[in-house]
């Protein structure tokens, strides 16, 4: 048995996608090198209300009434507080332009290997368009479930050349999201008592990053002996995640990890690490994780926000003042706050112990 699993797991480091690993006639169990267990006991239950999820109707902050704009930013604080995540809806993208979005993905996860091979590039997160398959070959200690792609498409706009419809959904989608974004970080700004436009001009965020990441979970023989990516917080400042019909996204709260559903034109919404740092901590980057299932492939695509690059992210001032709170964290550059979470020594541990007070 330890030569199979021997055999397994040298297998597993010469596949070059996990789609190609998981169609492949001869598995039929989890190859060591892909080894993770996930404790049940750990797991929330869907029906308990103290996990019952956040809701937020946008539609209500774009053209309710003072009234409802200002009861949903009232709402905001204690979900920013207690939650870091909830789930946007009426937000005024189109379903039929999500669906667009995820089969534009689906195509090129589709394609053969040796031409998404061609979109593979280095470590830099930030870099144009980036391919793969786990997380970083030379820095993990067990293989993810999981191949993804990564595009930049703020403040510039690129795109994958395949498939062909790719670019122009990209696009709208991109430019869509983008207008979620904002109006949540305006709502967000004023219910910490700021003025609408702080995060945005405090942030730099007409020269905001803003990243495509898709990823593709297939079917895995034994779920509960793989992981698709493990727990970790999402360095920027608000992320908006879509899905096909498979769950899988999984959101740490109260000491327990709940399984998010939710309607299939939501938009999944949680905080990220530049919030955190911004509030002081006030406002939480919330902790999640992608499960897999052995029943169908789960395509999930998150639009990630942050500052520019050159942003200093520092406690805000102004919150300072107001709380009469000293800072919590130290003042850092944005772009080398992303190379210290991806570099080695943080692997699945939280970058805010490096730069806490």
């Amino acid at each position: 048995m330890a030569e199979v699993a021997a055999a397994q797991s040298t297998e597993a480091l010469k596949v070059t996608s996990i789609k190609s690993l998981a169609e492949s006639s001869a598995l039929n169990n989890v190859p060591s090198a892909y080894g993770f267990t996930i404790n049940p006991n750990d797991e929330a239950d869907p029906n308990d209300p103290e996990f019952a999820i956040p809701i937020v109707d946008m539609s209500l902050l774009t053209s309710g009434s003072p009234e409802q704009r200002s009861k949903i930013i009232h709402d905001l604080v204690k979900i920013c507080q207690e939650w870091g995540f909830f789930i946007a809806i009426n937000h005024g993208v189109p379903e039929s332009l999500m669906k667009a979005m995820i089969e534009a993905c689906h195509g090129f996860f589709s394609l053969p290997d040796e031409e998404k091979n061609e979109f593979k590039s280095g470590n830099d997160v930030l870099e144009m368009f980036k391919y793969g398959t786990s997380y970083n070959l030379a820095l993990d200690k067990f293989l993810l479930w999981r191949d993804f792609f990564k595009v930049r498409v703020h403040p510039e706009f690129y795109s994958l050349y395949k498939p062909a419809c790719f670019s122009e959904v990209s696009m709208e989608f991109s430019k869509r999201a983008r207008e979620v974004a904002l109006e949540i970080t305006r709502a967000i700004s004023e219910s910490l008592g700021l003025e609408p436009n702080y995060i945005h001009n405090a942030m730099n965020m007409d020269r905001g990053i803003q990243m495509l990441a898709a990823n593709y979970y297939p079917p895995c023989p034994r779920p509960e002996h793989a992981i698709g990516i493990p727990h970790h917080t999402d360095h920027g400042l608000v992320t908006l995640l879509i899905q096909n019909e498979m769950k899988g996204l999984q959101v740490e709260h109260n000491g327990k990890w709940l399984t998010v559903d939710g309607p299939p034109n939501g938009f999944f919404v949680n905080l990220a690490d530049q919030m955190q740092i911004l509030t002081n901590g006030k406002y939480k980057s919330v902790m999640h994780r992608a499960t897999v299932n052995n029943k169908a492939t789960r395509i999930s695509i998150a639009i990630p926000h942050g500052p520019s690059v050159d942003t200093i992210v520092a406690p805000a001032p102004e919150l300072l003042e107001k709380e009469g709170q000293a800072p919590k964290y130290l003042a850092m550059n944005y772009k080398e706050y992303i190379q210290l979470q991806q570099s080695g020594k943080n692997y699945m541990k939280s970058t805010f112990d490096h730069i806490r007070v």
